[in-house]
């Protein structure tokens, strides 16, 4: 119970500050690429030719070629809109979506495989449903009334007139020179179906009405009017007198909020799945067939002897229905998960997959990243951190995997270890994993054998859900929900003992040190509301202190920091980027309105910025507004050094960090205790900046080996222990 009203607590704080959002657009960031572009809710379809339309949430538009319906594909997409995409339509060459609280987005398809928006008309409330006839487009906006916009011109749509309905309105249908909407209100018995006349766009006219339960969805086939009605009920109501409209018969549904598609004498409803309902007698209308789809369906349209169903978490379900007694799956094209974490090894970025898995994808050419791999994990794939060989993922429910990424084009799972919780965190020091388990504190892991990880410790004091963990020195930070930053002393890793702590007054979700500083992603503020970044100082591990604030308009899910910035994912506000050279004054210098939720974010060496947003992984490049061009890099070192490998002692690759404070030749060597080259890791020109490469055991034996780092007539050295 404890971790529900938690649960709940977040998404209440989440959806309050979301209200107040205004769309951006974006500052001193640019975006490099995108990849594994995700569906979100799939909330409306329509079928023209040989193409599904999809209206997909924070995803916008999906163009689907159904012309083989057994094995639909997925052709182009446009997840630029700024709102919610909740329904759609399409005439000639033009989708139109109704975006919430975006108003009415006007996209091309002129070619299916990259849709461009060409014009858009904000309206009052929320946008929920839109047809088109002729040259205008209907919108029914939830608190705005049912809105008509002049769509002559697509790239100019123009507001010709509006009926203001007495409750919410909910959706519309348009059939001849009448529009048919759909009214829901807070009191059942007010909800109805209004007729309105619109043989004059300009000054559209009710004609007629019939009260019914609170009224959400409305379609018009053959004279009838199909509604669904909030009392679960799917109600038939003759128009052919459209001044007087009368209730024929309804059908018990399980649902208030359900779509509808008439074809011959059924009525198709998108209800847990395909339900397939006789209208042959519209008195008794009742239901002769069903199938169920693994999510939500929300919606349908009908298409020949097939039906096409949106498909909450379910994506877009393709059933024939050449027996309507029989619906039968022919087809699909599943939604994938939701991107939370996201971690970089060189040309390869590992993203964490919520609904099941962990992606791997090559970004050689960041303005071309592409997937070149995955692992499924039986659990939620909430974090991902890489050490060597090896991905360490936080399963939720399924504990820490570990996955061999020696050929990552096929990762495998190699070992794991179930925490008996909500695994949600995870990063790698030394031998050990560090697992933040949301309910059962900080876990210490041995993966000394990535094959048998082995509990050996743990922490579980009595305050506090652990969201995230990161390891400095011989402390472990953890991100503790409402009881904010939690320092661990692992010295011991065997027995961790918090040792000191700090309230940030708000829901500290994610963590990272820089310095002598931690910087806490800050979801949302108790008292008012608010979400940012808590900068704390931890000079004094024992005693920390918070030196900083910066608000940022969203919830902030996680932190990265490198150099003087922190690049934060703010949930509902994209990408943000803070100036952190003054700790205690931390600002706002840079910003990308993302097109999902951004949940994670990692920098890599060069400098680009990789956001885990929801629906894609999103490749970003930060300018900073004082003149430091880091298109190459984020910041440059003041002097030149070669970092102690990272695992050290290691069993098959560890990790090399070397830094240049400016451009030039250098030489990066391994010998052995005889002085004999073994390897040369790096030769040639470098740009300034932090750098990594791998040292991989291959045929080495086991043994003391000395890397030698020769830059700017200066040389490094530092010692590396192999152990088969």
């Amino acid at each position: 119970m404890r971790n529900t009203i938690l649960l709940s607590t977040v998404i209440c704080f989440t959806v309050m500050t979301s209200s107040i959002l205004i769309a951006q657009d974006h500052e001193n960031v640019e975006q490099i690429g995108r990849i594994y572009n995700q569906w979100d809710n799939a909330e409306d379809v329509v079928i023209v030719g040989e193409m599904a339309y999809l209206a997909v949430g924070v995803s916008g538009l999906q163009i689907v070629n159904v012309s083989n319906p057994e094995n639909p594909e997925i052709v182009g997409y446009w997840d630029d809109n700024p709102g919610y995409a909740k329904g759609i339509a399409v005439s000639g060459d033009n989708a139109y979506i109704a975006d919430g609280g975006s108003g009415l987005r006007i996209i091309s398809v002129a070619n299916p495989e990259h849709p461009e928006e060409v014009g858009y008309f904000d309206t009052p409330g929320d946008a929920r449903s839109v047809t088109v006839s002729g040259d205008y487009a209907f919108i029914a906006d939830y608190n705005g009334g049912l809105r008509i916009f002049s769509v002559a011109d697509p790239e100019n749509p123009e507001q010709v007139g509006y009926y203001y309905s007495p409750g919410f309105t909910c959706d519309v249908t348009v059939s001849g020179d009448y529009a048919y909407v759909a009214i829901g209100t807070q009191i059942w018995y007010e909800g109805s179906l209004r007729v309105v006349s619109v043989a004059d766009p300009e000054h559209p006219e009710e004609l007629g009405f019939l009260n019914t339960f609170s009224a959400n969805r409305v379609t018009v086939s053959g004279g009838f009017a199909y509604i669904a009605c909030e009392w679960e009920q799917l109600y038939v109501i003759s128009v052919l007198e459209p001044h007087n409209p009368e209730f024929m018969g309804y059908l018990d549904i399980e649902s208030s909020d359900f779509g509808i598609a008439i074809s011959g004498d059924y009525a198709y409803v998108a209800e847990a799945g395909l339900r397939v309902i006789s209208i042959a007698d519209p008195e008794n209308p009742e239901e002769v067939g069903f199938y169920r789809t693994p999510g939500n369906a929300y919606d349908v349209t009908v298409s020949n002897d097939y039906a096409y169903v949106a498909d909450r978490g379910g994506g877009l379900r393709v059933i024939s229905i050449a027996d309507p007694e029989n619906p039968e799956e022919t087809g699909f094209y599943d939604t994938q998960g939701r991107i939370n974490g996201v971690a970089i090894s060189g040309d390869n970025v590992f993203v964490a997959d919520h609904d099941n898995d962990v992606r791997v994808i090559t970004v050689a050419d960041p303005e071309n990243p592409e997937e070149v791999g995955f692992c499924d994990t039986p659990g939620w794939a909430y974090d991902v951190a890489i050490s060597g060989d090896y991905v360490y993922v936080a399963d939720w429910l399924s504990g820490l995997r570990v996955i061999s990424i020696v050929d990552p084009e096929n990762p495998e799972e190699v070992g794991f270890y179930d925490t008996d919780g909500y695994s949600c965190g995870v990063t790698i020091s030394g031998n050990y994993a560090y697992v933040a388990d949301w309910t059962r504190e900080l876990r210490v892991i041995s993966v000394a054998d990535p094959e048998n990880p082995e509990e050996v410790g743990f922490n579980d004091p009595p305050l506090g859900y652990v969201y995230d963990v990161t390891v400095s020195g011989d402390y472990a930070y953890v991100a503790k929900g409402l009881a904010g930053l939690g320092v661990i002393s692992i010295v011991n890793p065997e027995d961790p003992e918090e040792v000191g702590y700090c309230d940030t007054e708000g829901l500290s979700l994610g963590i990272t040190i820089s310095g002598d500083y931690a910087y806490i992603a800050d979801g949302a503020h108790l008292e008012d509301n608010e979400s940012g970044l808590r900068v704390i100082s931890v000079a004094d591990p024992e005693h920390p202190e918070e030196v900083g604030y910066y608000y940022s308009p969203g919830s902030v899910q996680k932190v990265a920091v490198l150099g003087n910035h922190a690049y934060l994912a703010d949930y509902y506000g994209g990408l943000r980027v803070i100036s952190v050279a003054d700790p205690e004054n931390p600002e706002e210098v840079g910003y990308y309105n993302t097109p999902g939720h951004a949940c994670g974010v990692a920098i890599s060496e060069d400098g680009l910025i990789y956001v885990a947003d929801y629906t894609n992984v999103g490749i970003y490049r930060f300018t900073d507004p004082d003149g430091v061009d880091n298109k190459h890099f984020s910041f440059f070192p003041v002097k030149f050094s070669l970092s102690t490998p990272y695992p050290n002692p290691f069993n098959s690759t560890t990790i090399i960090s070397y830094g240049l404070p400016h451009p030039g030749h250098i030489s990066l060597q391994v010998y052995n205790t005889l002085g004999q080259n073994v390897s040369t890791l790096f030769e040639g020109n470098k740009q300034p900046g932090i750098h990594t490469t791998n040292l991989a055991a291959n045929n080495l034996p086991s043994g003391l080996y000395f890397l030698r780092l020769k830059a700017s007539d200066q040389v490094f050295t530092q010692k590396v222990m192999l152990i088969k």
